[in-house]
């Protein structure tokens, strides 16, 4: 694929690792845009980001492993090996630095990422996430899941999911973006959620490792984000010297969904400060 010239609305795959990575490449820019999905999402939840961004950015989406046309591979999942396999994709396409945006899950491989590749980022953006691991009763939850997945199949997870995860002012405004989202975790398939559940599980925290994230970093969350609250994001936000924080009022844990217009402005400001910065 020309690197300089993006292609179109479809999408396109390439190997990184052991699997074959399904990502949306779009737009132009000397510094490109990754945006990382969250659980147990795919690419597709970035799109008003997407259609955002590419008239003046270089935008990329992808879908994480296992998640929407990804290979899931042969290797247990961790957040050690989702960080692995952005830095990997990130080779393929010869992209030696960008800037990442990571939500929830997103936000937990991004953390892990800068921790260990501190060199290949320009800049982070943190949305609805927290740099805490699971708690005894928040594991005890996905293993329930997990169980009750194998047991039940998913559809009771998916309701669950997505009443949790979006505000209640979009619970009735955004009807249409609920049932896509519900869609695509109802089209994953049971082994990739049950296998990330037990990755986000043993997840270690990555709070220790704030201090040391030296680039520009903006944290978003939901005013009403029930699942990483503002509390962690103000946490993220006191720990990471270089940060700045936007609370985004009527959204949940899905911001970039339930408000995308503030969202792409908020992103758009922040990522503008960094375009004349030396890559």
């Amino acid at each position: 694929m020309d690197l300089q010239t993006r292609i179109t609305d479809s999408d396109v795959s390439i190997t990184v690792n052991d699997i074959t990575v399904s990502y949306k490449d779009q737009g132009e820019g000397n510094i490109p845009i990754i945006f990382i999905h969250g659980f147990p999402f795919s690419y597709e939840m970035w799109n008003p980001q997407i259609d955002f961004f590419r008239k003046t950015h270089r935008v990329i989406a992808y879908d994480i492993r296992g998640f929407g046309r990804s290979t899931a591979g042969s290797t247990k999942p961790t957040i050690d090996l989702y960080a692995d396999d952005l830095i990997g994709f990130m080779d393929a396409l010869n992209i030696h630095k960008s800037i990442i945006c990571g939500l929830s899950m997103g936000g937990y491989i991004v953390l892990n990422a800068i921790y260990r590749y501190p060199e290949r980022f320009s800049g982070i953006v943190l949305s609805d996430t927290q740099c805490i691991a699971d708690t005894a009763e928040v594991k005890e939850k996905r293993f329930e899941s997990i169980a009750q997945i194998e047991e039940r199949g998913k559809e009771d997870f998916a309701s669950s999911f997505v009443k949790n995860a979006f505000s209640e002012l979009s619970q009735t405004k955004k009807l249409e973006a609920i049932e896509e989202i519900k869609d695509t975790i109802l089209s994953t398939s049971n082994e990739t959620i049950t296998a990330a559940l037990k990755a986000l599980a043993e997840r270690q925290e990555m709070c220790a490792t704030l201090p040391n994230i030296t680039v520009p970093t903006l944290v978003i969350c939901g005013e009403q984000d029930k699942v990483t609250p503002v509390k962690q994001a103000e946490f993220l936000v006191t720990n990471i010297g270089s940060a700045e924080i936007k609370i985004i009022e009527g959204a949940g844990h899905l911001s970039n969904l339930e408000q995308p217009e503030v969202f792409n402005q908020s992103v758009a400001d922040f990522v503008g400060k960094l375009i004349d910065r030396p890559l």
